[in-house]
């Protein structure tokens, strides 16, 4: 009896030892709960936390300033360790919704496991104050800061550092992945920008300020908004004013993001004879852009599609 009372007992040990240890390994392998707000910052944190479970809240044919705080999303982020967006308000109609069904404290606060890219750089058309008559902008500056590699490449170094410091115990893991990804994004600087080189000077009339760090990046120029004020669907006087200014013949074509309306759109480029571009506003916008690479490569071709 007491020979097989040892036996139990040590395989009971053994079998405890192992439990232990596989439990220590799957927290080791199952890093970050994360939850984007967007697509892009899906993407950026598959990029650079590559074991870490990735919710992203929207899809890049959903409009990110209009989300509905459903039921999942709040179950998405109860479950979250770190919670990604844009910022500079692009979310504030509907992150703080979120924020309080979840009751999750760990993001609640950019103390904490809270991230906005927008505070990690130096975002374009920053206003000194805001009121309802110029419709939907930002004080805090543009939040699609997306399409500016130079400045997703800071937000990437930010956010790999508030992983580390939410997640310890990988810091390699992180810097690693953030080493790989730096150094691929840098190649891929220079053969976008010589691609794009014939787009400089190009001007469009394009659908509210999406693509205004792309623009600004790439040297192009937008002459008009298919949107009268932001956040204004057009109407038929301004949509006229537009014809007006496409008529002078130096437009290149009419832009929108891959979950805009595309009737203005339409209706202008039937009468202008321009082509209307709809360009993925996110990685998933369309079948080429699955990741960030992908995103703006797409974006690029598809502007140069215009000039054949």
């Amino acid at each position: 009896m007491r020979t097989n009372s040892k036996l139990s007992l040590s395989k009971g040990l053994k079998a405890l030892t192992l439990a232990l240890t596989l439990g220590v390994a799957n927290n080791a392998v199952a890093g970050l709960n994360i939850f984007a707000c967007e697509p892009e910052y899906a993407a950026l944190a598959k990029e650079l936390a590559p074991d870490a479970k990735i919710y992203s809240a929207t899809t890049a044919l959903q409009d990110p300033h209009q989300v509905q705080a459903r039921p999942s999303l709040i179950a998405k982020m109860r479950q979250a360790d770190l919670a990604i967006c844009a910022g500079a308000d692009l979310e504030v109609g509907w992150l703080p919704m979120l924020q309080m069904k979840s009751a999750n404290a760990k993001v609640r606060s950019t103390d904490q496991g809270l991230f906005f890219a927008a505070e990690q750089i130096e975002t374009l058309d920053q206003l000194a104050s805001v009121d309802r008559s110029m419709g939907d902008v930002h004080a805090k500056g543009n939040p699609h800061l997306h399409f500016d590699p130079v400045r997703m490449l800071d937000v990437a170094k930010a956010l790999t550092a508030k992983m580390i410091a939410l997640d310890p115990d990988a810091k390699s893991e992180y810097e690693a992945a953030l080493a790989s990804f730096s150094k691929r994004w840098q190649a891929a600087i220079p053969n976008w920008q010589a691609k794009a080189k014939p787009l400089q000077g190009s001007k469009v009339i394009a659908y509210h300020s999406s693509f205004r760090y792309l623009f600004n990046w790439l040297g192009i120029e937008q002459v008009a908004d298919l949107e009268p004020k932001p956040g204004i669907p057009p109407s038929s006087s301004h949509l006229a004013s537009l014809l007006n200014r496409a008529k002078q013949g130096d437009v290149l074509a009419i832009v929108i993001a891959s979950y805009q309306s595309e009737r203005g759109a339409d209706w202008l480029a039937e009468r202008s004879k321009l082509p209307v571009l709809v360009l993925p506003m996110s990685v998933g916008g369309n079948d080429q852009s699955v990741d960030l690479f992908s995103l703006y490569d797409s974006a690029i071709d598809l502007l140069l599609s215009a000039k054949q």
